[in-house]
Formats: structure tokens, C-alpha cells, sequence
């Protein structure tokens, strides 16, 4: 494989290995990043020399590990430190939310808090010691009804699951099989650190190709290829803002299309909840936010073909981890990391006929797959309280679909209540006409079998089953 390609083995163990007391402003944490010669982060070698053992990094040289490779292998033998391990976190300092936030989908979301309305024998929500993330919203995938929520407009850096918007601005304008030529110009202007799946310089991709590198390896190398082809970045961020406005996703404001820490990159868990419900509607994004595994091209050999290596998708509930089992019925759709947005994910899965919407941001509680920990959390309360409790909200539509009540601000904050209660009150809400997730099978971890189903309610297609993952 060449200098840029990933290596699973060394990905997986360096996947969160550093502390924050390591990591430098905007760089990634949770995904593997590649050898990559005008981004590769040098605070790792500097942390190799000093922690790898000499027959480690032997090993290494070796077998002609590159050095950035060399320096995860060294890393991660920290994670069986008894320092590292089960290590929870508060952080006196953390921020706490406004006092007033946006009232798109119901008053009661703009509320600083945990807002939840139990009916009798509702189960409980677990308590703060076990969600201890700054936002988090679970929702009804199918009618937008918001069973719980805290924070959820709370305006914090997305990290990675803001390719979610991106995939929805961008993934409709160019056929799967189209390809594309890498230029050194379309990788200009990653930062420091960035997650990469391993795209080449003057090499050919298909579209295909390039989306499985950014849902699976949330490869920014994929992101800044497929901005280049769409007019550029700047043109790109533009749309990917304009999209926001239309979807009433009101608490985002973009500056990178790959979610990369930037100052005033904002989003919220209620935005991007919406950012997932709308892309779900698309079968490509179904496609690539539901594969747990797949091929990706690699460097030409002596005899000019090409070779290929396997990426695993990080979303953790989908593929797994050495600590964690796939979430039965998961079917997508985002996560990330980086230093100022701490853990971000965005799911989607299914129990029954019963589909759920969650999104979670930035644990408190610093252990190994904290995010998607909380997340699992949240949809086993959800899946057994949906119908137990009030909802305290709705997703709200598109303002082409949804009569423009989403976009309600406080000025007119008699008229937002009236108008959100009259579609929580009715069978489904103007959200529900529009989307519905259905999710038939489940997920299988390294071998990627995924089933799954993305739907409208009106009409309802047929189901799609045992798709496989890969190309």
C-alpha cells in the first residue's frame, strides 16, 4: 500500500488514544488519519520517541511501517494504562448553555435543561452521571416528534457529523459513477490532523469511491475532492449554508465543508438531527451513512493495475469496536471528533415499526466511545418510552414543506406554540408526510452485511433488504 492508504490495524489502535493536554486546536481525535505529506500532524513522532519502546519501534522500521503509522503503534499501547482507562471527566470550566435558545420546533426546546413530559409508567431517563453530554435530542425518526431533549439548540462545534449537511447539499449533483482525476489543488487547505481515507494525487476516483470515503473513514481528503468538483470550497460552504436555511436549520453557520474546527463553525443537536433526517430521504446517502465496510482503490502496481485496501466505517454502534458491540438495528448515519467539538454522533435505528432519530454532543465523561455509549442509551429509553411520554417538540420540515411554522422566532411566540402544538397534537405532524426511516436486518461488525430500509410514509416503497456493503 502506498504512504496514504489506511492501515487498519494501527487506525483501530490509535482511534482516541490522546488527551486533550496532547492534542492541538482543530485537529481530529477519533478518526484514523493517513501519511499525508502537506498535513500529517508531527506531535505524534515527537510523542513516539518518547513513549515507544525501542524494540516497538524496531518492529516498525522493519517492516517499513511509515513513521506516522509507527507512531500509533506506539501510542496505543496506552490504552491498557490503568491512567487512561474508565477515565470520567468533568470539567469545572465547562460552559453552560444559554439562557434563551432558539424556539424552532416547540418553546420547550429553547429551554436550557432536559426537557422530557413522562406519562405514568414512562421508564425514567438515565440520570446526568450517564448522560453527561452538553446537547443531546432524541427523536421520532418518522413523525419528528421530539420524546426528549437537553440543550438541543445549544450552539456548539459539530465536528464530523456536519458532513451530514454537506453529503445533503452535494451527494445529488453527480452521477455514482463518474470519475475524477485528483489534483494537487483539490487537497490544498486541509488542516492539520485531518481524518483521511487516502486519496492520491493524479489518480482517478469514482464519485462512488469518494462518498465511502467520507462516511466510512470521514476522509476531509474525500470532502475537499468533492468540493473541488462542485465549484470549490468556498462555493461549496455557500450552498452547504444556503441548504441549512432551507432545511430551518437556524443554528448553523458553516466555514469548512468537512466539519474541521474553525472560529464560528457552529451547529446544534437539533440541526443536525435535521441535517440526517433530510439526507436520509436520498437512497445514495442511505447507501453510504448504512456501510460498515468496504474497498477502496489504492496506488497502481508494476503492472499498472490497481490494488485496493479495506476501510472500516468509524461510526462504532454500526461496525463495532474491541469494547463494543454494533447497536441491534442501527442504520447510519454520522459521528465525529475533534479537540473544540469533544464527541459528536448522529443515529438513526430501528426497533418494530418504531424508527428514532438521536444526536449527541461532547460528553463530559471522557472513556473510549463515550458518545456512542450515551447515544445507545438514549435509543434503548426511547424505543421503550415512545409512547409513554409527551413530546416535548417536533423536527420540523423544509420551509418549502412545512408552511414556514418551523421558522417562528420569540417575536411571534404566541403563534410558534399554537402552531407547533396544533402539529404535535396531530397523527404525525407536517414532518411526517415528508420523511420516514424504516431499517430491515441488522448489522454485522467487520464483515459489513448491512439490511436496511429509508422510506417516505406517503406513498411507502417497498422495503430493501440484505443490501451488501462495499461497491
Amino acid at each position: 500500500m502506498g504512504s496514504g492508504s489506511i492501515r487498519r490495524a494501527a487506525g483501530a489502535l490509535f482511534r482516541g488514544v490522546l488527551s486533550a493536554s496532547r492534542e492541538k486546536p482543530g485537529t481530529f481525535t477519533d478518526v484514523p488519519t493517513t501519511s499525508c505529506a502537506s498535513t500529517a500532524s508531527t506531535d505524534l513522532t515527537a510523542l513516539a520517541a518518547l513513549t515507544a519502546p525501542a524494540a516497538t519501534a524496531g518492529r516498525a522500521a522493519r517492516t517499513g511501517f511509515p513513521l506516522r503509522t509507527a507512531a500509533a503503534l506506539a501510542v496505543s499501547g496506552l490504552v491498557a494504562s490503568p491512567l487512561l482507562a474508565g477515565t470520567a471527566y468533568a470539567d469545572p470550566k465547562a460552559p453552560a448553555p444559554p439562557a434563551k435558545m432558539s424556539q424552532i420546533g416547540g418553546d420547550r426546546l429553547g429551554a436550557p435543561g432536559v426537557q422530557v413530559a413522562p406519562k405514568p409508567g414512562a421508564p425514567k431517563l438515565p440520570g446526568p452521571d450517564a448522560l453527561t453530554a452538553r446537547s443531546w435530542i432524541v427523536s421520532d425518526a418518522e413523525t419528528g416528534k421530539v420524546l426528549a431533549a437537553k440543550n438541543p439548540h445549544w450552539r456548539l462545534a459539530p465536528a464530523s457529523t456536519l458532513k451530514m449537511l454537506f453529503a445533503d447539499t452535494v451527494l445529488p449533483k453527480f452521477p455514482k459513477n463518474q470519475k475524477h482525476t485528483v489534483k494537487p489543488a483539490d487537497l490544498a487547505g486541509m488542516g492539520i490532523g485531518s481524518s483521511l481515507v487516502g486519496i492520491k494525487e493524479n489518480l482517478s476516483y469514482t464519485v462512488h469511491d469518494l462518498w465511502l470515503g467520507v462516511f466510512l473513514r470521514s476522509g476531509n481528503d474525500a470532502v475537499h475532492t468533492l468540493s473541488a468538483m462542485n465549484g470549490g470550497t468556498k462555493a461549496t460552504v455557500a450552498q452547504m449554508q444556503q441548504r441549512a436555511k432551507e432545511l430551518n436549520a437556524t443554528d448553523t453557520h458553516v466555514v469548512t465543508p468537512d466539519g474541521y474546527d474553525a472560529p464560528g463553525q457552529v451547529s446544534s443537536a437539533y440541526d443536525l438531527s435535521l441535517f440526517a433526517r433530510a439526507g436520509l430521504q436520498n437512497a445514495d446517502f442511505r447507501e453510504y451513512c448504512s456501510t460498515a465496510s468496504a474497498q477502496f482503490p489504492g496506488d497502481k502496481g508494476k503492472d499498472g493495475k490497481r490494488a485496493s485496501f479495506g476501510i472500516q466505517n468509524t461510526n462504532r454502534l454500526l461496525s463495532g469496536d474491541f469494547d463494543m458491540k454494533p447497536y441491534p438495528g442501527i442504520a447510519g448515519v454520522k459521528n465525529g471528533s475533534t479537540t473544540n467539538a469533544g464527541s459528536t454522533f448522529t443515529g438513526v435505528a430501528q426497533r418494530g415499526d418504531r424508527k428514532l432519530l438521536v444526536t449527541v454532543m461532547h460528553p463530559e465523561k471522557r472513556e473510549h466511545n463515550e458518545g456512542y455509549r450515551e447515544a445507545a442509551k438514549l435509543l434503548d429509553w426511547g424505543f421503550a418510552a415512545a409512547d409513554k411520554v409527551e413530546p416535548v417538540g417536533r423536527l420540523v420540515g423544509p420551509r418549502s414543506e412545512d408552511d414556514g411554522t418551523g421558522a417562528v422566532g420569540p417575536k411571534d411566540k404566541k403563534g410558534a406554540h399554537d402552531n407547533n402544538q396544533a402539529s404535535l397534537d396531530s397523527s404525525g405532524g407536517s414532518g411526517g408526510a415528508w420523511t420516514a426511516v424504516g431499517v430491515a436486518g441488522g448489522t454485522l461488525a467487520l464483515l459489513g452485511a448491512v439490511a436496511y430500509a429509508v422510506h417516505r410514509r406517503r406513498p411507502l416503497p417497498e422495503r430493501v433488504r440484505g443490501r451488501r456493503s462495499g461497491k
